[in-house]
């Protein structure tokens, strides 16, 4: 899925960014504002997972939500 999508729909998704990633909180959530690569240092730093693993996160994220966008 291209994460401009994403991206341009972040009000709706932000829920589900939260169910998929609990340590987030919805201060976390907001400064990410749809930004991917502040998604992916978020995730590394709560999670404490590798860049590549925080992206793939990402991407199956993003991929379970094409239904719904």
């Amino acid at each position: 899925m291209n994460w401009d999508i994403v991206e341009g729909k972040w009000k709706q998704l932000k829920g589900s960014v939260q169910n998929q990633w609990g340590k987030l909180t919805d201060d976390d959530v907001d400064q990410v504002a749809g930004n991917r690569e502040k998604l992916v240092g978020m995730l590394q730093e709560r999670y404490g997972v590798a860049k590549d693993e925080a992206e793939r996160q990402i991407d199956d994220f993003a991929n379970r939500q094409k239904e719904l966008l």
